[in-house]
């Protein structure tokens, strides 16, 4: 039988609680709410003719990926292990094998809550990927590229780590809710794909700013909100306190990594700037994701702060490389996630969500060297692959749009719409003058009107 059904005897099984599955509910919908606070924290980061745009490519993935979900995503990624790479479950392929009350593994929530909850990780990661190709990139060939990058890459990976049999998960790397297999695996695809299809038109010659910094922080608002169920629900319960903790650490480190970035703003840069606040609070939460289920909050403190400072200061390599990350997917999501997975190995205490101890507590090296195979593996594996996806995409469909359209704004090409309509907010006419009095209008005229 798949691996997430219960074959141990009735008696032995646990319950289903519903407390733990309401809990559960309202977490996966926290995630999916991530989603479209992505679409608006990059839509604000770009230049208004590519608004829209911004907003589709992350919207879009609420589509395409929840219907591959259903159909075979699910299996591949929870389904009976085989080899340790991929899993397979025929009553997984379109979710028709399942009973309404069977639950998941040992837990006490339904396979179809665990089911939604990994479904919105896996329609997030490849949205994230859009950031780095903002202004460029057709949303056709877009879209295609999501399905095949999920099923290709997302879907293996996330059994490597988290699935039974997975050969990640079997070697105890730690990613309690998504360092490698979101974060990493996404910051490595974006750099892929950039690296095939090049830069953008003026690139680190024209100003390309953010057109709307109150979006950017609305999306950062929404995805800091959205985070505490990311995280604190991937225990898949709330019995034992250890979801607790990883809530309590989601807050620290976002605050820990956003004063690290503005802190390194202002020395650098003479600022503190609000995208580098939203910035810096993305930073903490991409760095805290692996790591704040095996540490203290103190540790969750020097998380934050050196993934604000590393992501903050890796922005910056993109000009001094030559790759266009538009809106720094590879500066803090890749950057973030290797740092959290990898600092998991110095501040794992081993009193929280596992016994394994990191260097800072007495574990020495074995559980480091575990992270960075997981790291260096991930990263390894979505860098080649989505540079293939890219270029066979690029050199048969075509993966760019046209000079020109993007010169004139993507938006009016690829969508046949601008964000921002203002023919209708006035301006441009010369004001109507007013009619003169007449024995008809005046006030005593009107007055004898009504009397009569």
């Amino acid at each position: 039988m798949p691996p997430g059904i219960l074959t141990l005897a009735a008696e032995e099984a646990p319950a289903l609680s519903a407390a733990n599955t309401g809990f559960m509910l309202i977490c996966s919908a926290l995630v999916m709410l991530m989603t479209p606070g992505l679409a608006f924290f990059y839509g604000g980061m770009v230049r208004v003719k590519s608004t829209l745009n911004m907003l589709m490519m992350s919207f879009v993935s609420l589509g395409i990926v929840t219907v591959l979900w259903v159909l075979y995503g699910f299996s591949i990624a929870f389904g009976t292990d085989t080899g340790s790479i991929v899993g397979w479950s025929s009553d997984y392929a379109g979710l028709s094998g399942i009973g309404r009350d069977e639950l998941w593994g040992a837990t006490t929530i339904p396979v179809f809550v665990f089911a939604a909850f990994q479904l919105m990780f896996a329609v997030i990661t490849p949205a994230l990927i859009s950031g780095a190709l903002a202004d460029r990139v057709k949303f056709g060939a877009w879209a295609l590229f999501i399905a095949l990058w999920a099923t290709v890459v997302y879907f293996p990976v996330a059994h490597w780590v988290w699935a039974e049999g997975g050969w990640l998960f079997e070697m105890g790397v730690i990613d309690f809710a998504g360092g490698t297999a979101v974060h990493i695996n996404a910051g490595a695809a974006a750099l892929a794909v950039i690296l095939v299809i090049g830069k953008r038109v003026g690139f680190a010659k024209d100003p390309m700013r953010p057109h709307s910094l109150p979006l950017v922080m609305l999306g950062a608002a929404l995805l800091w909100f959205g985070w505490f169920g990311f995280n604190a629900g991937s225990w898949l319960g709330n019995d034992d306190g250890v979801g607790a903790v990883m809530f309590v650490n989601t807050q620290v480190a976002t605050a820990a990594a956003m004063l690290a970035w503005l802190g390194y703003e202002k020395v650098r840069h003479g600022a503190c700037t609000t995208l580098g606040a939203a910035s810096g609070a993305v930073a903490g939460l991409v760095a805290v994701t692996p790591a704040g289920g095996s540490c203290s909050p103190l540790g969750a403190l020097a998380i934050g702060a050196v993934a604000g400072l590393l992501c903050a200061m890796a922005v910056g390599l993109k000009y001094r490389f030559g790759y266009d990350d538009s809106l720094d997917v590879v500066g803090v999501h890749l950057v973030g996630g290797v740092v959290g997975s990898v600092l998991v190995g110095f501040f794992a205490t081993g009193g929280v969500q596992s016994e394994a101890k990191g260097l800072f507590y007495g574990g020495g090296a074995e559980q480091l060297v575990k992270q960075v195979v997981g790291v260096a593996a991930v990263l390894a594996y979505s860098l080649a692959v989505s540079a293939v996806l890219a270029l066979v995409l690029h050199k048969t469909i075509g993966m760019r749009v046209d000079e020109d359209d993007e010169v004139s704004g993507i938006d009016q090409v690829e969508h046949a719409e601008t964000a921002y309509d203002h023919s209708g907010a006035g301006g441009g006419t010369a004001p109507r003058k007013a009619a003169p009095a007449t024995a008809a209008t005046t006030p005593a005229t009107q007055q004898k009107k009504v009397d009569a």
